[in-house]
């Protein structure tokens, strides 16, 4: 028994394991890149990557699928690849941020003006909107930002005032109004 694992465990060298692997993590990964690149409407690049993607599926696949039978070993260390490929390329994501995101801040009238004096004197553009709510007048402010800055700007809010309430919307169409030169510069 003890064997037949070894000669399992041993069927394919180390070297080409971990090259599956790698390469398969690599390939996933882009893959990511490029579905989120395309969604938020960067056709070129997400092209781009997905020219590498297949590139390097081609190659992965083929090794794999040829020595199937007689190394299964193989299928796992590519599944394998491929689940923390998913996961790393989701990680990636989240770093890179790309795209837009339009925060809402609901506050009382008082707080609110705190607020926007705060985000204002960070760089941040603020709309705010005279609004009615159950017990009394609120304002609601709107902050059109790259989703790269929403965390920093979320807790410029929440240390200015921790009862605001806050909600974050990623965009997907912006046509018109006014964008800092400075912010357009810093996807």
């Amino acid at each position: 028994m003890w064997s037949s694992i070894y000669s399992f465990l041993n069927s394919v060298p180390l070297w080409e394991l971990l090259l599956i692997f790698f390469a398969k993590i690599i390939e996933v990964s882009i893959g990511t890149m490029r579905i989120i690149l395309i969604s938020k409407g960067y056709r070129k690049p997400g092209s781009i990557l997905g020219f590498f993607e297949v590139l390097l599926w081609v190659f992965v696949a083929s090794t794999v699928i040829s020595g199937m039978l007689d190394a299964p070993l193989k299928g796992i260390i590519y599944a394998l690849g491929f689940a923390i490929g998913v996961y790393i390329g989701s990680m990636i994501e989240n770093r890179v941020a790309v795209g837009k995101v339009m925060i809402h801040v609901i506050a009382s009238n008082d707080v609110a003006s705190q607020i926007i004096k705060v985000l204002r004197d960070s760089g941040h553009g603020v709309t705010s909107l005279d609004a009615h709510g159950k017990d009394s007048d609120r304002t609601v402010l709107m902050v059109f930002a790259n989703r790269k800055n929403k965390e920093i700007i979320m807790k410029l809010i929440e240390r200015t005032n921790d009862k605001a309430l806050i909600v974050a919307n990623e965009v997907s169409l912006v046509h018109g109004g006014f964008v800092s030169p400075w912010r357009r510069i810093a996807k």
